[in-house]
């Protein structure tokens, strides 16, 4: 079966077929750089590492870009307000790279602790003004931008006469132009829904460039037009980002890139959908987004515990990208413990021992996990069948079936294939692998575990009963197999 994806353009899943033979160009929008990271960042970058890491695993070579927006831009709608990093700068007194670096390494760290593999190409939107100006001067020479007091403007009406503005989100200019709200100082435009590609900053405006028309600084959507194209070409295979950006950011990318190339640079277009709590958006605008190292450390007042960085990937993958994901602490801790389950299952299947003849039929796992991957990403089809896997393995190792070693391998095979590599989850760190305490804590319990097999090997069953009734009593499940002792919470 061949990937398909499902492309918000068209609507419909597609077969993914690479624009140059043996090469895929992946542009993803990454974070704006003013605060740390949470859920909802955590999202896209996990759902487009696992495309990432998949179309790799298909033998293409990936050109994956993901920027970063670090000038900022503005509060309200990308027009009006106060740039988000300058303002951050302004009340922390510090220089607005020194807030851009500041947050970027700890998004960095963030995302190492998720298994986010870094990007081919990670651009700055600061480093690319010359780009982004010599985009500007092509709208312009097209008819579709003009220049009003020193801003740069995009045509939207003019635009849609001649194109269509609105493809990407199914909206039509009329009914936007009749919930679309007059903003203060914007009566430099011609139309509500033009948008700026370059804005004259106002004297206290920290982050600004000279350009042809002013001293200021570029428009939110022109950044990923001008570095995309940059880094990937005029035409290239997938855009991606969360359903948020879809309009109006997308929107007007699509409207920039045919003004000033004359078509289209994106075949595919993919959105991963929101996080939500209590049904609401979770996000930085609605106050109410808990960090990633607030997960980590469980000290945001709605978390009842840690929740290791494993569990957090775990989570997001057991739903599809397309599907909205609504917090809880219940649902983490239903990930928490499926998660461990699958871990115990991968851990016992590395201490199998072969049979000389199996009295089994294995399905065909692999086949059933590609089929759940080209089908637009369906990680948790892919996780449901090596839960089904984990059941055959759990009754060779309670010795109530017997596998040969061609199944034993097979089976390594589709875990380290699939949870491995291309699902990101770190075999060797469970629910509870996050800090060095509970790391020390397993050890205790290996250790004790190694004093009662010694135990056994004496005869002295006293003593072997004692450990496992004690371990029984806190909570632990110790059980004794033909391959071994295991032991679990």
């Amino acid at each position: 079966m061949a990937l398909t994806l499902y492309n918000s353009l068209t609507r419909r899943k597609e077969p993914f077929k690479p624009l140059h033979e043996g090469y895929a160009g992946m542009y993803v929008c990454g974070p704006t750089v003013y605060g740390d990271a949470h859920l909802g960042h955590a999202r896209p970058a996990i759902t487009f590492d696992t495309l990432f890491r998949y179309l790799r695993h298909k033998g293409l070579k990936v050109r994956y870009v993901r920027n970063i927006t670090d000038v900022g831009h503005l509060e309200h709608d990308a027009d009006s307000g106060e740039d988000k990093v300058a303002k951050k700068a302004r009340l922390e007194q510090l220089e607005p790279m020194e807030v851009v670096q500041h947050y970027l390494n700890r998004y960095h760290r963030d995302m190492e602790a998720l298994n986010v593999l870094s990007p081919s190409i990670e651009p700055h939107a600061s480093g690319h003004i010359i780009e982004q100006i010599e985009y500007i001067k092509q709208i312009l020479e097209a008819g579709y931008a003009y220049e009003s007091e020193g801003s740069v403007y995009f045509d939207v009406e003019k635009y849609n006469r001649d194109h269509h503005y609105g493809v990407l989100s199914g909206r039509n200019i009329e009914d936007l132009l009749s919930t679309t709200r007059e903003l203060d100082g914007q009566q430099e435009k011609r139309n509500p829904l033009d948008f700026a590609l370059w804005k004259k900053a106002s004297p206290e405006h920290i982050m600004h460039w000279p350009s042809p028309w002013s001293e200021g600084f570029p428009g939110w959507h022109l950044e990923c037009s001008a570095m995309g194209r940059k880094y990937l070409g005029e035409e290239f295979d997938i855009h991606g980002g969360g359903m948020d950006l879809l309009f109006p950011h997308h929107e007007c990318e699509i409207a920039q890139s045919v003004a000033a190339q004359g078509h289209p640079a994106v075949k595919t277009w993919m959105h991963n959908n929101m996080i939500t709590i209590n049904g609401k958006k979770m996000g930085k605008s609605y106050n109410n987004f808990i960090t990633l190292e607030q997960f980590y450390d469980g000290s945001h007042p709605l978390l009842t515990q840690p929740y290791s960085p494993m569990v957090i990937r775990f989570f997001i993958l057991q739903a599809q990208y397309r599907s909205t994901v609504d917090f809880s602490n219940e649902a983490l801790q239903a990930a928490e413990k499926a998660l461990n389950k699958m871990l115990e299952g991968y851990a016992r299947l590395q201490k199998l021992s072969a049979s000389e003849k199996s009295d089994v039929t294995l399905p065909d796992f692999a086949t059933q996990c590609y089929e759940a991957m080209d089908d637009d990403l369906n990680t948790p089809m892919v996780i449901a069948t090596l839960f089904d896997a984990c059941r055959y393995i759990n009754q060779a190792s309670d010795g109530l079936i017997h596998l040969s070693a061609q199944q034993i391998g097979s089976l390594k095979s589709l875990f380290d294939t699939f949870l491995v590599e291309l699902l990101g989850i770190r075999a060797g760190e469970g629910a509870d692998s996050s800090s060095a305490d509970t790391k020390a804590y397993a050890g205790a319990v290996d250790l004790l575990m190694e004093v009662r097999a010694e135990a056994k090997g004496r005869k002295d069953w006293a003593t072997s009963d004692l450990i496992r009734d004690r371990l029984a009593a806190l909570g632990f499940n110790v059980k004794d197999t033909k391959n071994g002792v295991e032991w679990s919470l």
